[in-house]
């Protein structure tokens, strides 16, 4: 059996947007960087720096719910050319800004016309492709996330060694680029998907998603699962370097493992997983990645450290397509941008929350009660997710 034959089905456009994502991400250089440019280059303390990394997570968090609402207004096609078009002019912009506030303000600026891509695009591959092919076609946008993320930050190494700067002209590079092809696509699915699904759901118009109690329940059991996994880039790195005694070149072929596994794993497993019930999926994605966090604090040796890391990579590639196509079946589909846009706001807390958090419990408490820690979590969102339905669709 063909495990990559799932993606026989998807729609042209689905992989319109595939190289969309694959194109922007593969310049995506300046975020990894940011800390080390502000210290380095503008000679901010690293507390400084760290608190332009939360002015950043706080307006993508902030900026969530309103883009996806513009998504729904506008057309998540509108949105998705305005993220891209306008933050390759601010990633340009960026590079001349030298005064600290000015940086906080532009990084606020930046993060709110950045990530409003995210929450368009997670809404328009929901319009493009039908509910029983979701979960593969998020995967498979987690792949071109993964597979660009897997060259821009590498490209962006070497040229810090040249100058800081040009991690700033090449990732504007990269999404003005994205935006000119998103662009020139033609789309064939489009419009004709939207208006069957609209029909479809009409009767299912809410007055907010405020009031979606059954969404917001989704929501809050997602949250502890996500603040586990955004430990990959905070008290893991630490804990394997300072802990273990590891190098860092050691830990970014650690950290190699989980990007490894996704773009070659993630697809297929999804493809095979496909009819298993959303919260069975959900509670296995669950139950690894506490398993998978948890483990570091017993894992100490090169194997059980990998081992660690595999288990968690699992976790993460059932755990990120299932909620969201949970989320776009839950939706009604003239409100799946607004949804998408809370959907996503998860994601920004976690991204801000999430490594502060770990790095406070590690400083103060140690690694054993972290990681503890993160098993617990993961617990939590499992046994939460008992009693998410199976069948999103049935209200």
């Amino acid at each position: 059996m063909n495990p990559w034959k799932g993606l026989k089905g998807l729609p042209h456009d689905m992989w319109a947007l595939f190289f969309t994502s694959l194109i922007n991400r593969s310049g995506t250089m300046v975020i990894p960087f940011l800390a080390l440019y502000l210290t380095k280059k503008i000679g901010t303390t690293p507390a400084e720096a760290g608190t332009a990394l939360l002015v950043y997570g706080a307006a993508a968090f902030l900026a969530a719910p309103l883009t996806g609402k513009l998504s729904d207004k506008l057309g998540a096609l509108k949105v998705m050319k305005f993220a891209l078009f306008g933050s390759g002019i601010i990633f340009f912009l960026y590079s001349f800004i030298t005064n600290y506030y000015l940086i906080l303000f532009a990084s606020f600026i930046l993060a709110a016309i950045n990530e409003s891509f995210r929450p368009a695009n997670l809404s328009l591959i929901t319009d493009i492709v039908k509910p029983p092919q979701r979960r593969m076609a998020f995967a498979l946008n987690r792949l071109a996330i993964n597979a660009g993320m897997s060259i821009g930050p590498v490209v962006g190494g070497f040229l810090t060694l040249l100058d800081f700067h040009y991690l700033f002209y090449a990732n504007a590079f990269a999404s003005i680029a994205a935006g000119i092809y998103l662009s020139s696509v033609r789309w064939s699915s489009l419009s004709s998907q939207i208006s069957e699904e609209i029909i479809a759901d009409i009767s299912n118009i809410k007055l907010s998603v405020l009031s979606d109690k059954r969404f917001l329940f989704f929501l809050f059991a997602v949250i502890p699962a996500n603040l586990v996994f955004f430990q990959q880039l905070g008290a893991l790195p630490l804990y394997i370097v300072n802990n273990l005694a590891y190098s860092t070149a050691a830990f970014g072929l650690f950290n190699a493992i989980n990007t490894v596994l996704i773009i070659i794993v993630e697809v297929p497993l999804n493809n095979w997983m496909n009819d298993t019930p959303y919260k069975k999926s959900l509670i296995i994605g669950a139950l690894l990645a506490g398993i998978g966090f948890g483990g570091f604090a017993i894992a100490t040796t090169t194997i059980s450290l990998a081992a660690a890391i595999i288990v968690f990579t699992f976790g993460e590639m059932i755990f990120f397509p299932t909620t969201a196509a949970y989320t776009s079946e839950i939706a009604p589909a003239e409100r799946r941008g607004e949804y998408m846009g809370y959907y996503q706001m998860t994601f920004s807390f976690a991204f801000s929350a999430g490594p502060w958090l770990g790095t406070v419990v590690y400083q103060h408490y140690g690694s054993v009660i972290l990681w503890s820690g993160a098993l617990v979590f993961g617990l939590i969102t499992a046994a939460l997710m008992y009693f998410v339905k199976s069948n999103p669709s049935v209200k």
